[in-house]
């Protein structure tokens, strides 16, 4: 059974959403037979600049900025993942694109893991040519790919926008979203036990 997995890099919901649906699946009879799919969407397809999420937030909240990232910070810890407040936000198209050239590899999850970890947990910048190669390549991929990659702004770029493309075409409007053996989605970063019941619901059907 096939669950596809719609988020973005940079999106602490989908951080979080991933490590709660990992927990689920772990926990899942049928684990084995399991085939998760991670799908791109961006949260700010328009996005050119980069600056700090302090300062994204600011401008999107006001004075609750602080405590709603300190809360969502929270959380994360709750699920056994590292957090820090001090990250960055920019275009995420390019991180995309080299997650299709990991996945073509056969280390997607792995390529994923690291840029989540890299940005959440160390605070590491996803958006400069140097520190993405530096990312992708401690994951596994070959710097001279990942170079090829980044230099040709075509590439992969097709497939990224099949997968905004098909998000838009069954409804997503926000992510985390999955769709769980083409019979249940879930949106947003759900309980444990929500996860666990899809997969089961979806397993018997």
């Amino acid at each position: 059974m096939q669950v596809e997995f719609w988020a973005d890099v940079i999106c602490p919901w989908c951080y979080i959403g991933k490590a709660r649906f990992e927990k689920a699946l772990a926990g899942f009879e049928h684990r084995a037979e399991i085939t998760v799919v991670h799908r791109a969407f961006e949260l700010d397809p328009t996005r050119t600049g980069v600056e700090s999420v302090q300062d994204m937030l600011a401008a999107k909240f006001g004075p609750r900025a602080a405590e709603m990232e300190e809360s969502v910070a929270q959380l994360a810890r709750d699920e056994g993942l590292e957090y820090r407040l001090d990250r960055e936000v920019g275009n995420t198209f390019d991180v995309h694109r080299l997650l299709h050239l990991a996945g073509e590899k056969g280390i997607g999850h792995e390529v994923l893991d690291a840029v989540l970890r890299a940005n959440f947990a160390q605070a590491r910048s996803l958006f400069t040519p140097e520190s993405l190669t530096e990312i992708a390549t401690e994951a596994g991929l070959d710097a001279a790919d990942v170079k090829t990659v980044l230099e040709d702004p075509a590439a992969y770029a097709d497939e990224v926008r099949a997968d905004e493309q098909r998000a838009r075409d069954i409804g997503v409007s926000g992510v985390p979203f999955v769709v769980v053996g083409e019979r249940l989605a879930v949106s947003g970063a759900q309980p444990v036990e929500l996860f666990g019941r899809a997969l089961t619901q979806a397993w018997e059907a």
